[in-house]
């Protein structure tokens, strides 16, 4: 059966290298070498970083800041300054460390979807992932609230235009169905098990008379961080918001909710805020909602299949932590990654694996790369190359590989996180396979911009050559050793292995040729031998089946 049990005794190298994949961007060797050392609880416990504070992004047309906090005139438009922000936070995940912590900032992203696009202020996209990072290993409960304020938020499916008699749904239909307590078994055209049409109609009413802070300047008490307002009119009082009494279905217990505070039939700024948190703590006084949010964290962070086992022995219980500790994340998450299930230790069972089964998204293939082979990217020190750099070698190659950035192509998010049965197989199609295999190609050879100057490009050679990497180059078995146990998720045959070594790098020539030609570079410095039997082994072990699997 499978178990949350915790799995004792050390990670190792192939635990490691899976925890580190899964919870991270992706680890560097070195990141492998510590984390193999350490117990199962030490190395989860070690991802639960604080999220540093980031300068925000800078404008290439002029140097400066922009959020401050917004653009003016001087500024780029709108829609590059989006960009922009694309390849910052990029650039933040690349450079994360090995913490957890941007990783769930990103989890966010796919669960509160929202489509740049439709946000026609880039500062409420800016504000948008501020908000996911401060919240990236806090309350899910509290974040859900704060969503529902959030001015990217209130663009994306137009909470600014739902008011009193003119009412929008938009919002509290995805609010229950995506963002916390889901659908359920559709028992009826108005029923959905977990809620109903008519709790629909009443989540929208709660919703009613908040709008956009274009001048971002109004901040939430708690996180300081900017959010929407509350539409007063000339007055001080929430004139745009529904103040009537909201009745919600025998789903949520017939619970009524209304302002605790009226003057002259209308609510006060903070009755009507109020409002928000009393829907949202009678959403998670459900049982169904830990279960719905739980399920969407094993699927990001596991697998993506939930069978009945899965449901009663996984997340049936770790729903109760997540309960039990009122909505904290990281006691789920220390759960679900220090168990037995999640190393695939719960069984014997070897055609359930769960090491090396999921298919890596475009963000992870990518990213991890970069971070394995320590790629150098230029630093915001030069600002065209910096957006230059990342355009080219990391958010086009994204959309090439089916994910384009903060820009699914629906409200619910990328197809991969939420669309049954396929999930992260969605992730694969020959056209994006094809994209992934001309990946290697492009890094090994360099990204180039628009004046031919080079981005970047991963250098093989001084990845070999370097001794904390490769422990003895001279010697084509360890050499080729050392970068399968590192590169691919799981041990692969010595059938395989021998592929590698004696197909692809040695060229079917013999050992001792290679030693002398490693020999041969190292006396004269002359790489180009080794040179190109070393780019033709990573370009063959990137453009691997075995590659593309986390």
């Amino acid at each position: 059966m499978a178990s949350l049990n915790p799995l004792a005794g050390t990670l190792g190298k192939k635990l490691a290298t899976h925890l580190l994949r899964r919870a991270t961007f992706g680890p560097a060797k070195n990141d492998i070498d510590i984390w193999a050392g350490n117990t199962v609880s030490q190395g989860v416990k070690d991802l639960f970083k604080a999220l540093p504070a980031y300068d925000p992004p800078k404008d290439p047309a002029t140097g400066a800041d922009w959020i401050n906090p917004k653009p003016t005139e001087a500024n780029s438009p709108q829609e590059d300054l989006k960009e922009h922000l694309n390849v910052w936070w990029i650039d933040k995940m690349c450079h994360s460390g090995i913490s957890i912590g941007e990783k769930m900032a990103f989890f966010y992203h796919t669960h509160f979807t929202t489509i740049k696009s439709r946000i026609r202020f880039a500062p409420a996209i800016y504000y948008q992932i501020a908000l996911f990072r401060y919240y990236a290993l806090g309350n899910f409960k509290e974040i859900t609230k704060k969503i529902c304020m959030d001015n990217a938020m209130l663009m994306h499916l137009d909470g600014q235009l739902n008011e009193v008699g003119r009412p929008n749904e938009n919002f509290g239909r995805e609010f229950l169905e995506l963002y916390s307590i889901g659908k359920g078994v559709q028992k009826g055209p108005s029923d959905y098990t977990n809620y109903t049409e008519e709790d629909v109609v009443e989540a929208a009413r709660v919703f009613s008379g908040f709008g956009i802070d274009e001048d971002f300047t109004g901040t939430d008490p708690e996180s300081g961080l900017v959010r929407g307002r509350v539409k007063t009119g000339n007055g001080t009082l929430a004139a745009r918001h529904d103040a009537g009494a909201k009745i919600f279905s025998k789903a949520f217990q017939n619970t009524v909710i209304e302002p605790k505070e009226m003057i002259d039939g209308k609510a006060t700024e903070a009755a009507a805020l109020d409002e928000i948190s009393q829907l949202v703590d009678m959403v998670f006084d459900q049982e169904e909602t830990a279960r719905h949010i739980c399920r969407k964290l094993y699927r990001f962070f596991v697998y993506y299949k939930i069978s009945e086992e899965i449901e009663q022995d996984i997340i049936i219980p770790l729903a109760g932590t997540f309960r039990d500790n009122n909505f904290e994340i990281q006691p789920v998450l220390e759960q679900l990654l220090s168990s037995q299930h999640f190393y695939d230790q719960d069984n014997s069972v070897n055609t359930d694996d769960i090491v090396g089964a999921v298919i890596k998204s475009p963000l992870e293939l990518v990213l991890g790369t970069l971070r394995f082979f320590k790629v150098e990217i230029t630093t915001d020190a030069d600002l065209e190359k910096y957006y230059e750099t990342y355009y080219r070698a990391v958010i086009r190659e994204l959309k090439f590989h089916g994910m384009d950035f903060y820009e699914p192509f629906e409200v619910a998010g990328y197809t991969a996180y939420h669309q049954a049965p396929s999930y992260n197989r969605n992730w694969i199609s020959a056209n994006y396979l094809a994209e992934r295999y001309k990946y290697a190609e492009n890094l090994l050879n360099g990204f180039y911009g628009e004046n031919d100057n080079l981005l970047c490009k991963l250098n093989v050679m001084e990845y070999v050559a370097d001794p904390k990497n490769i422990s003895d180059p001279s010697n084509p078995e360890k050499l080729t050793r050392e970068l399968t146990e590192y590169l691919l998720p799981q041990e692969i045959t010595e059938e395989r292995f021998n592929y590698f070594m004696n197909t692809i790098l040695l060229d079917d020539l013999s050992i001792m040729n290679w030693k002398s030609e490693w020999q041969q570079y190292q006396l004269t410095g002359d790489d180009t031998n080794v040179r190109v039997q070393l780019e033709r082994l990573v370009k063959a072990i990137m453009q691997s089946p075995e590659y593309q699997l986390s």
